[in-house]
């Protein structure tokens, strides 16, 4: 289901108002549960043991009721090395536990000053642009881009065809030879920055990981950490920006708040990550054995999808779900997940939002939209919920 505008997909709201959880057809073969509850979602990936990952379609119950294939769901298949999405515990307890120090918000302050820098470098564009200009292609999308490729170690002169490689990945219209052509680029590309890394490990994370952990990770894990991060640590921060910004231009009290009030910026990030919930779901989950969720038995080797738009506007999650509010008291969203695979940059996302939204509102004071509010388009072929472009004056 395609969303368009800021709340979830009005069907997926009328089934968390009624049954909560429901039988739904997939891909795959076998229907799956839908969760579409605060309390429902957040119990479920709460609970890794009951719920992994690591599943082939061979592990899925035929049908409503059939006994799951004799085998463990846990076992891996396919090339997970490195992505943390998609593993479960040991590999994936093994290898966050080597990242998460890389993501403390100690660690992320050091990218402070840098961050800064790109962010400035870009309004300084902008101003010398002049307006209309569109926010997304000249702000939101490289200002994530280029803090990643600091990270990573990405080379200036590779800068350029890096975003725009990035880019096109999260592309849904893309054709199979199409996907598949980018997907060869951006590995043989990210195969070329691990070897170099492990030549001269340098201070970005691939050098540090090298450096700290060489024995610990293999090069196939040093390149899914590195894809990793390049599309959960892109996409998801610049469609952040973005549809960030249309919200508070929206909200012109509230934007007032986050431009002339630091106090204000923490929650008001906290509150766009749970009323925009731009991630609509995480990898489909597979139980491993039998649950009762408020009811409903979810039998082992039965498929899990969770929806976080409709869990994030829940009414038993904060009183008046659908009201944008960054004067709120801090909720326990689930903008980034919940349990073992709560996102391990949200420290970096949070910081580059801390930075980028006020920053856009104090050099641009008189920021407002360059087209009809009905002219905004929604990125409805994108994997991550976005806008196509945000054209904006001053």
């Amino acid at each position: 289901m395609r969303r368009s505008g800021f709340g979830p997909v009005p069907e997926l709201v009328a089934l968390r108002e009624s049954a909560g959880i429901v039988r739904v057809p997939t891909p795959f073969g076998p229907s799956a549960w839908m969760l579409t509850c605060y309390d429902h979602v957040r119990r479920m990936l709460g609970d890794a043991e009951a719920f992994v990952n690591g599943w082939t379609p061979a592990d899925l119950t035929a049908d409503e009721g059939q006994a799951a294939p004799d085998r463990d769901p846990r076992q891996l298949s396919g090339d997970r090395a490195g992505n943390l999405l998609s593993l479960d515990p040991p590999d994936h307890t093994r290898l966050r536990r080597m990242l998460t120090p890389e993501f403390t918000v100690r660690r992320m302050r050091r990218l402070e000053p840098r961050i800064v820098e790109i962010v400035d470098a870009h309004l300084d564009a902008l101003e010398r642009h002049g307006a209309p200009a569109d926010l997304v292609a000249n702000y939101a999308l490289p200002i994530p881009s280029l803090v990643i490729c600091e990270l990573l170690g990405v080379p200036a002169a590779d800068q350029q065809e890096f975003q725009q490689r990035t880019d096109r990945q999260l592309d849904t219209t893309l054709s199979e030879p199409e996907k598949f052509e980018l997907a060869r680029e951006s590995l043989a590309y990210m195969q070329g920055l691990v070897a170099r890394a492990r030549r001269e490990p340098g201070e970005d994370l691939l050098g540090m990981l090298i450096r700290e952990h060489d024995q610990d990770l293999s090069n196939a894990e040093l390149v899914g950490i590195g894809n990793l991060l390049l599309v959960a640590g892109h996409e998801t921060t610049s469609n952040m920006l973005g549809l960030g910004t249309l919200a508070l231009l929206r909200h012109p009290d509230q934007l007032a708040m986050v431009r002339d009030d630091p106090d204000s910026v923490p929650g008001a990030v906290e509150e766009l990550m749970r009323w925009l919930s731009i991630v609509n779901s995480g990898s489909p989950r597979l139980a491993t054995r039998d649950v009762d969720i408020d009811g409903t038995t979810i039998r082992r080797g039965d498929l899990v999808l969770f929806n976080l738009p409709t869990a994030n506007r829940d009414p038993a999650l904060l009183d008046d779900p659908d009201r944008f509010d960054i004067t709120r008291k801090a909720t326990s969203h689930v903008g980034f997940g919940h349990g073992i695979h709560h996102c391990l940059g949200a420290p970096l996302a949070r910081l580059e939002m801390r930075i980028a939204f006020p920053a856009l509102l104090r050099r641009f004071p008189h920021l407002h939209l360059a087209v009809p509010d009905d002219r905004v388009a929604f990125a409805w072929h994108k994997a991550i919920h976005g806008l196509e472009e945000l054209p904006v004056a001053w």
